[in-house]
């Protein structure tokens, strides 16, 4: 429960995008490193082109894991996206409509692996994260927070 006093109530959820060469292996020695401190990896996806890679990813420490990048030299931009409490992959449907009547653009969305309580929730990056949590909470979805999603 570290993570979660560290974190202050109410902050977004934090998501890295690491750009890795693309060789066998990087995903793995990412991944190691994250794993071997501690920091949990709560959701992840991997876009793929010829030469690199960009891993996005969402973890329960974002303090720690910003360390572990920063000193094993994984290039990384940082932001925040919404992550949405779902009971099941049926409500899907209803996300998107909140969304496409509230004009929001979704760039990407991806699910959590695991949420400490065992609900499902999905990331999303979308073009007015603002816009996008009030026409979802209208419907009922509940918006995460770091806190939500730190063990």
């Amino acid at each position: 429960m570290a993570a979660q006093t560290r974190t202050r109530p109410n902050a977004p959820v934090k998501q890295f995008s690491v750009f890795a060469e693309n060789r066998l292996g990087r995903l793995y020695d990412l991944t190691s490193i994250l794993k071997h401190h501690d920091v949990h990896v709560m959701g992840i996806t991997v876009l793929d082109t010829t030469d690199s890679a960009i891993v996005r990813f969402v973890v329960d420490d974002p303090d720690k894991a910003r360390e572990l990048l920063v000193n094993n030299d994984f290039p990384y931009v940082e932001c925040t996206v919404l992550a949405v409490e779902i009971p099941d992959e049926s409500h899907l449907k209803g996300i998107l409509a909140a969304l496409f009547e509230a004009e929001i653009n979704i760039h990407y969305i991806y699910s959590f692996i695991k949420r400490p309580d065992g609900k499902c929730a999905i990331a999303i990056n979308a073009e007015d994260d603002e816009v996008a949590a009030q026409a979802l909470s209208t419907r009922g979805f509940r918006i995460l927070t770091q806190q939500d999603i730190s063990r």
